[in-house]
């Protein structure tokens, strides 16, 4: 299938474009006031409330789907954004967590009991609390369960990649996955879009995966009508420090032992022995070592079983 890369949608038929083309033009209408973000770095907010109840959405959400936490974590930063600064009492944030799960449940359809939410954190609600928190924060998210995420826009990103090959689209569809989840608790991506986040994992994927190809994946994207490019460009620089962050103690164990062998290994050590009381003694140092970090894990991360025959070229 050949994709017009200068407006993607007209790829699609008539009902797929026009089911994507209200995806973007809705998906802002399920984020966080556009405040929020600002809040939260600004310290007007208090952030240890948003890091208590997700952990605490984590715990309770933990033996279901992962999906369920995510849609849960989605109301919660739409109802925070909405009600403001709560009361930091535990056993506030612990009602709100149980109330963002149910609801998320509900909505995904999941068999549960209100007993299988309560855990052992020492506070017991009756199923009239709950509900009454339920019917606040469904008013604070306009009765919009229905979440535009990340997720929805999977599909047609990866269609613009052209993989012929479905394993290796499966591949980077399920590490996108992986980034989208690991992302949502970093508090600078909330400003972004659904979408944006949906591009920017991908691309952050394939840049592990399918380096070779990457370029053109970055160009299919960038040229997509809804795409906005600078703010593709910041999310998805975000994203790889997230990545980065994950791997870096991978690399160490996995570098440990090893002699370094080429001149970006040596340099890396030597960046490292630079550190002194556990800082960096130079900005350009810090950038330096960062970005060896950051194409060493590219090397880290490719499958070594997918062949150069394999690489479809753009």
């Amino acid at each position: 299938m050949e994709f017009n890369l200068e407006n993607p949608l007209t790829n699609f038929n008539d009902s797929h474009s026009n089911a994507f083309t209200s995806l973007f033009l809705a998906e802002s209408e399920h984020m966080p006031a556009e405040n929020y973000f600002q809040s939260l770095k600004s310290k007007d907010f208090d952030i240890s409330v948003r890091r208590e109840t997700i952990s605490i959405i984590s715990q309770l959400s933990c033996n279901f789907d992962p999906l369920l936490s995510y849609l849960a974590v989605n109301y919660l930063d739409r109802f925070l954004s909405s009600q403001g600064m709560l009361q930091p009492k535990p056993w506030i944030l612990r009602l709100l967590a149980i109330s963002c799960v149910s609801l998320a449940a509900k909505m995904k359809g999941t068999e549960f009991s209100l007993f299988d939410f309560q855990g052992d954190g020492g506070f017991i609600f009756d199923t009239q609390t709950i509900e009454r928190m339920e019917v606040l924060i469904l008013g604070a998210l306009k009765w919009r369960m229905r979440s535009i995420t990340p997720f929805s826009f999977i599909s047609y990103f990866i269609s613009l990649f052209k993989l012929k090959d479905p394993s290796l689209k499966q591949a980077i569809k399920a590490r996108a996955t992986e980034i989208i989840f690991k992302a949502q608790n970093e508090i600078k991506l909330l400003k972004f879009r659904p979408s944006i986040i949906a591009a920017s994992a991908l691309l952050s994927a394939a840049h592990e995966l399918l380096p070779l190809q990457y370029p053109c994946f970055r160009k299919a994207t960038s040229n997509c009508s809804y795409v906005n490019k600078e703010n593709l460009l910041q999310c998805y620089n975000a994203m790889q420090d997230i990545v980065i962050d994950g791997y870096e103690s991978v690399l160490d164990m996995a570098s440990s032992s090893v002699t370094p062998v080429n001149v970006l290994d040596q340099q890396f050590s030597s960046t490292e022995s630079e550190k002194t009381n556990g800082t960096i003694t130079s900005s350009s140092t810090s950038r330096s070592d960062r970005d060896i970090k950051r194409r060493r894990i590219i090397g880290y991360c490719d499958n070594p079983t997918v062949q150069i025959s394999r690489i479809q070229q753009c």
